[in-house]
C-alpha cells in the first residue's frame, strides 16, 4: 500500500508550479547573504561543516546554513517547500527523484558555471542532465559490493574468491560459496543429505527485493536493460530480466541459501540487521552503508565485488548531486557555492573524511576515502571504486518513478513470497510502470 507521504509528494509534484516567489534564505546584516543547504544525511554534515568553513573563509560575505532532512521526510519536504516557493537555496538531488523535479522546472540550469562533465564519473553526469544540459553538480557516487563477514569465512575455512560469478541455472561460484556457507543447526550444507531448509542457522547470502543492490544488478548483468533510454519507458519484461530475477528468488527457494522473504521484504526487512548479527555470511550493500552497518558488527568486514553474470558485471552507481533552486532569492551566490562544492578541494575533503567517493574522476581524489577507511575501521573499500570503472548503470531515470516504485516492490515482494512468477512480476511491473511514465 502507497503511504500517505509519497501519494502526497506524488500529487505535490505535479502541482509544482513556480509562480511563488523566494526561497529559505535570507539577508543579513552588514549585506552578507545566508544560503540554506539542505541534506539528508546527519554524519556528512559534520564533514560539510569543515566545507563550508573553507568556502565562508574564502567568501566572507556568504554564510551557509546546513539544513538536515531526514531521507523520511526530506522528498516530501521538498517537494511541499518547492509548491510554496519557499525551496532552500541548495540541496541535495538524487536520481530517481531528478526527472520530476526537474521537468516541474524546480532546478536551475547550471550551464553557466561552465562545468567541465568530462572530469566527473559518466553516470553521476547523465543522472543530473535534462535536454543536454546539467541541472545538478555531481557530488558523489556510491554503489553496490558484497559485504562479508570474515569471521564466518574462517569458521569454514573458506576464503572470498577473486571473483564471484552467476548464472541463471545456478551455476558459477557464487551459489557454490553461499552453500559451502550456510548451515542448519545440525551443522549440515544445503547439498548434503538431512539439510533442513526450515532451521538454518546460518546463512550464505542474502537475497532481498531490493532494487538497486539486487535484482536490477543480476538483470543488467543477465543482458536486460530496465530502460530504452534517460526519460524514456521500462524496458525490463523480457526473458533474460525475468530470468535474473528468477535467479534472486532461486536463491532463496530453490538453494536455501538465503534468508526467506517473510523475514527480508520490505518494508519491514530485517536483512541488515541479520549480516549485523552475524546470521549472514555475504551481504549486497552499498558503500554509504558501512556507517551504520560497521559500528554494529563484532567481526571483521570485507568487502567484494557484485558478481559476473552471463555478460559479465553490471552494477548500479548512484550518484547525488548539489541542485540549486531555480528562484532562490540569491542565485549568484547559491551558484557559487555549488561551483565549490564541485571542486577538487570540496570533494577531496569529503573523500578524506572517509565520508564519500568524489563525483570528480581519479583515484588520487578517490584514494583519500579509501585510505580513511582501511586506517580507521581497518575496512578494504578499493573494490567499490575498482568496480566503478567497469560498466555501470543509472536506477531508472524516468518520471513517475516516485508513484510507480511502492506499488513495483509491492509486485515484486509478491515475486520473492513465490505467490506469482518472475515473468508475470516483470510483465506487471513493466506495464504499471509505463503508464506512470509522462
Amino acid at each position: 500500500m502507497t503511504s500517505p507521504r509519497i501519494r502526497f509528494a506524488a500529487a505535490a509534484l505535479a502541482l509544482l508550479s513556480l509562480t511563488a516567489c523566494g526561497s529559505s534564505g535570507d539577508k543579513s546584516e552588514g549585506g552578507n547573504v545566508t544560503l540554506t543547504y539542505r541534506i539528508w544525511d546527519e554524519q556528512q554534515k559534520v564533514g560539510l561543516d569543515k566545507v563550508m568553513a573553507a568556502f565562508e573563509k574564502a567568501n566572507p560575505t556568504i554564510k551557509v546554513k546546513i539544513e538536515v532532512m531526514p531521507w523520511e521526510e526530506y522528498w516530501t519536504k521538498l517537494t511541499a517547500d518547492a509548491v510554496a516557493g519557499s525551496a532552500p537555496d541548495v540541496f541535495w538531488m538524487q536520481v530517481t527523484y531528478f526527472p520530476e523535479f526537474v521537468t516541474k522546472g524546480v532546478l536551475a540550469d547550471l550551464s553557466p558555471l561552465g562545468l567541465d562533465g568530462a572530469k566527473y564519473h559518466p553516470n553521476v553526469v547523465a543522472s543530473n542532465t535534462y535536454n543536454g544540459k546539467l541541472y545538478g553538480a555531481p557530488k558523489d557516487w556510491g554503489m553496490p559490493g558484497i559485504l562479508y563477514n570474515k569471521d564466518l569465512f574462517k569458521k569454514a575455512g573458506l576464503e572470498m574468491p577473486d571473483k564471484l560469478t552467476w548464472a541463471p541455472d545456478g551455476s558459477g561460484t557464487l551459489v557454490e560459496l553461499a552453500r559451502k556457507l550456510t548451515v542448519d543447526e545440525a551443522g549440515k550444507h544445503p547439498d548434503e543429505a538431512g539439510f533442513n531448509a526450515d532451521k538454518i542457522k546460518t546463512y550464505g547470502f542474502s537475497s532481498t527485493n531490493h532494487s538497486q543492490t539486487q535484482w536490477m544488478n543480476w538483470i543488467e548483468s543477465n543482458g536486460g536493460k530496465l530502460i530504452d533510454k534517460p526519460f524514456g519507458k521500462y524496458t525490463f519484461n523480457d526473458d533474460a530480466s525475468a530470468q535474473a530475477v528468477q535467479f534472486g528468488v532461486d536463491l532463496i527457494s530453490k538453494y536455501h541459501v538465503s534468508p526467506p522473504a517473510t523475514q527480508t521484504n520490505p518494508p519491514t526487512g530485517k536483512a541488515a540487521d541479520m549480516f549485523k548479527a552475524g546470521q549472514v555470511a555475504m551481504y549486497p550493500a552499498n558503500n554509504a552503508l558501512l556507517p551504520f552497518v560497521a559500528p554494529e558488527a563484532d567481526f571483521e568486514i570485507g568487502v567484494a565485488m557484485m558478481p559476473e553474470g552471463p555478460k559479465g558485471r553490471s552494477a548500479n552507481i548512484n550518484g547525488l548531486g548539489d541542485a540549486v533552486y531555480a528562484k532562490s532569492k540569491h542565485p549568484d551566490e547559491a551558484m557559487k557555492l555549488v561551483k565549490y562544492l564541485a571542486s577538487e578541494e570540496a570533494q577531496k575533503s569529503m573523500a578524506d573524511q572517509g565520508y564519500s567517493f568524489p563525483g570528480l574522476i581519479g583515484d588520487d581524489l578517490a584514494q583519500g576515502y579509501v585510505d580513511f577507511w582501511k586506517n580507521t575501521k581497518k575496512i578494504d573499500v578499493s573494490p567499490y571504486l575498482e568496480e566503478s570503472k567497469g560498466t555501470t548503470f543509472n536506477m531508472p531515470i524516468v518520471t513517475g518513478w516516485t508513484g510507480f516504485e511502492p506499488k513495483l516492490v509491492s509486485i515484486f515482494n509478491e515475486v520473492y513470497l513465490g505467490k506469482i512468477t518472475a515473468k508475470q512480476g516483470v510483465e506487471q511491473a513493466v506495464t504499471e510502470g509505463n503508464a506512470t511514465i509522462k
